[in-house]
This record gives C-alpha cells, sequence and structure tokens, in this order.
C-alpha cells in the first residue's frame, strides 16, 4: 500500500470538531483518481454485487429492467480489492484516525452513481439513521469524487453544527417502503448549509450525525463518487434508538441479501 502523504494541522482538526464536516483540496493526485475512476466504472457496467444485494438503486423500487435513478454499490473494495492498494485509502484511514482520536476498528467503502441528466438527489439525511440501533456509534465518512463536482453536478452539502443533534426521525425517500434510501422526516433549519464543491480527488469528510444533501446531475457528465468509512469500536446500549423508520423496509435489496445469506 502507498504510504500516506497527507496529515491534518489543529486548524482543520478544529473546524471538523465545530462544524461536522471538513473539506479537503487534495486527498490523492490526478493520475490515480483515473485509475479509480477505470475501476469504479468497470464495477458499475457489471452491476457486480446485483445478487448479494451490494448492487442497488438507493432512490428507486429497485425493480428489474428499471432505469436506476441513483445507483449504489456497497464495499466495491470487495470486488475489487485493489482499491484498498491507493492513495486515497491511505491518506483516508491517516485522516479518520486522526478525527476519531485512535486506531480504526473498521474501514469500509460504497460508491454512488448519479448518471448524467438525470442522476436523482441524495435527501437530507444523517449516516446513522442506517445503521443499527443497538449501538452508539464512532465513525465518519470521506466523499472523493472523481471527477470535478458542484452544485449542478450533485456535490455535497452540509448543515454545520448538525453533528451535535440527535438522529432526526427519517422515513424512505417518497414514504415508499420499497426504497432503501432515507430522507428527514422532520422540520429541520436547513437555512444555514453551505456547498461543497471540489477538484477530482479532493474530498469531504462528515460525522456520522452531520445532515447533508447532494443534489440533482443536471451535467452532461456522470457524476462519481468513491465514499470511505472509518470507525472506532461501537459500545451496546443498555437501551436501543428508536430507528423504527428501518422496520418500514420492504426492499428488493434486502430480499437479494436475505436469499444470499447475507
Amino acid at each position: 500500500m502507498p504510504q500516506p502523504t497527507l496529515r491534518l494541522d489543529d486548524e482543520q482538526i478544529n473546524f471538523y470538531r465545530e462544524n461536522g464536516y471538513l473539506v479537503i483540496d487534495q486527498l490523492t493526485e490526478p493520475d490515480e483518481v483515473l485509475r479509480i475512476r477505470e475501476v469504479y466504472d468497470r464495477l458499475f457496467e457489471a452491476r457486480v454485487g446485483r445478487e448479494t444485494g451490494d448492487q442497488f438503486d438507493l432512490a428507486g423500487d429497485d425493480e428489474e429492467g428499471k432505469t436506476a435513478k441513483l445507483p449504489q454499490i456497497l464495499n466495491p473494495s470487495k470486488y475489487a480489492p485493489e482499491l484498498k492498494d491507493t492513495l486515497a485509502w491511505a491518506n483516508a484511514r491517516v485522516v479518520m484516525e486522526q478525527l476519531l482520536g485512535g486506531e480504526l476498528s473498521g474501514q469500509g467503502d460504497h460508491a454512488i452513481l448519479k448518471p448524467a441528466r438525470y442522476g436523482s438527489p441524495t435527501p437530507w439525511h444523517q449516516d446513522e439513521a442506517y445503521w443499527d440501533p443497538g449501538y452508539d456509534h464512532f465513525s465518519l465518512s470521506v466523499w472523493m469524487p472523481l471527477q470535478d463536482v458542484d452544485a449542478a453536478s450533485g456535490c455535497m452539502h452540509f448543515v454545520p453544527g448538525s453533528h451535535r443533534m440527535e438522529v432526526a426521525p427519517h422515513r424512505p425517500i417518497g414514504n415508499d417502503p420499497r426504497v432503501h434510501g432515507l430522507e428527514v422526516d422532520a422540520d429541520l433549519d436547513l437555512s444555514g448549509a453551505v456547498a461543497a464543491p471540489l477538484r477530482a480527488g479532493g474530498c469531504t469528510i462528515h460525522h456520522q450525525r452531520t445532515l447533508h444533501y447532494a443534489p440533482a446531475n443536471h451535467t452532461d457528465v456522470p457524476r462519481r463518487a468513491w465514499i470511505m468509512m472509518g470507525s472506532r469500536e461501537g459500545r451496546k446500549r443498555n437501551v436501543p434508538h428508536d430507528y423504527y423508520w428501518q422496520k418500514l423496509w420492504q426492499t428488493a435489496r434486502s430480499e437479494r441479501a436475505a436469499s444470499a445469506g447475507g
């Protein structure tokens, strides 16, 4: 694995702790971005992990034969292990360890594609709303675009300081239980939201509870995002969180995962 070349300074760490997100201009080199993009496109073209529930439409009902609104692949590095042998992966790990305050107990990834001209928005949500309610989690995500990205193509937007709130009520997108993606189901103040445009190979970092959103892709170029997550060991709760919305899911993705024994 390449040796990491990135380390956050105190100002960046303090900004993250205050705001729940951080923008980094360069996580890896342009030539590596191109190599990752080739792997990324190959994985989406092959729809790897479809049979096990790792590939699915995050914003649609995921029916076979339909054009996906927001294709996603969980654990792309499982299908392309070379993704772990990158400077991006090494730098992401160092940065996550700095912000989480110690060695990671887990590091994973997923990939979200917003196809050119119709890739759907990713609604406002908090990542923890998807997770096991029986634990207190200590995690964050590094979101890296594989092309330049702005509001027109679907860059990330954050509400500064929202990582200090509890997990808000969520629901499946459009209140459709067939959809795996979640959206906030509460009246929240989003007036202070900020956009985070990036050059290819830059990244944003956000806390598990930071409210975030990405608009639809209205450009002629696919918006490719590779997201690397890191965590420290969770703490089991005596009383689980009430993430009742998870019980609403009736997704084709979960049925495929169950059939595959996942």
